[in-house]
């Protein structure tokens, strides 16, 4: 049932991001931690969702090409600015993660950039399914692909990682990139949890033009 449990909370979670357009948050003149606080606010208030298992991300203009670990300083949002939001709530015990980028007013580029993440998220999604044995490096270097192959380059240190029951399973050495999707992590995706249970993924995609100091992110249960 673990499966059917995630797909819950990605479904509950998609409301919330769905909610977050209708409302029209994403709007020039937040800053940032306006903007996460009254995401938080709209989660608790319509959907229930107290908790999330990661820390709340809310990102514009050059502070879309900062990583998950990075803390870059509050920015409040410009109106021809390119934004993203990455939420990992908790929906009834498990762990949902998903991501998504706006563009304000109507930049050719960052609407290209937008787009395209979620496109080739898409593309890469039907490349894994056709696999039953895959090494974690090898999603990780098609990603990498995928980016430069749409006019980008890859942002992102990794390229997802796994999802669960809160908490998700840890490896037994916190140093180990056993569960996530990274470059040195060479573990086929396919196999078992220590339990003998199917792994989850979510797949996260940074597609980022460093000259322009722009970034989009797309993400969610692979």
């Amino acid at each position: 049932m673990t499966r059917t449990n995630l797909a819950n909370a990605e479904k509950i979670s998609r409301l919330l991001f769905n909610a977050i357009e209708k409302n029209k948050l994403v709007a020039a003149g937040k800053s940032e931690e306006q903007l996460n606080a009254e995401v938080s606010a709209l989660a608790t208030d319509q959907f229930g969702i107290a908790e999330h298992w990661h820390k709340k991300i809310v990102r514009a203009g050059s502070n879309t090409l900062a990583i998950y670990p990075d803390n870059p300083s509050n920015r409040v949002l410009a109106a021809d600015d390119i934004v993203f939001i990455d939420y990992g709530p908790i929906v009834e015990g498990f762990e949902a993660d998903l991501g998504r980028t706006y563009v304000l007013g109507n930049d050719p580029i960052k609407l290209k950039l937008k787009n395209d993440v979620e496109k080739a998220w898409y593309e890469i999604q039907g490349w894994y399914q056709q696999h039953t044995k895959l090494p974690a490096s090898d999603l990780f270097q098609f990603c990498v692909e995928k980016a430069r192959e749409h006019g980008w380059s890859f942002g992102g240190a990794i390229a997802g990682h796994i999802v669960g029951k809160y908490p998700h399973e840890q490896p037994a050495d916190p140093k180990s990139l056993e569960l996530d999707i990274h470059p040195d992590n060479h573990n086929d995706m396919f196999l078992p949890d220590a339990n003998g249970d199917k792994r989850h993924w979510i797949l996260e995609l940074q597609f980022v033009d460093r000259e322009k100091q722009i970034g989009a992110y797309f993400e969610q249960l692979l």
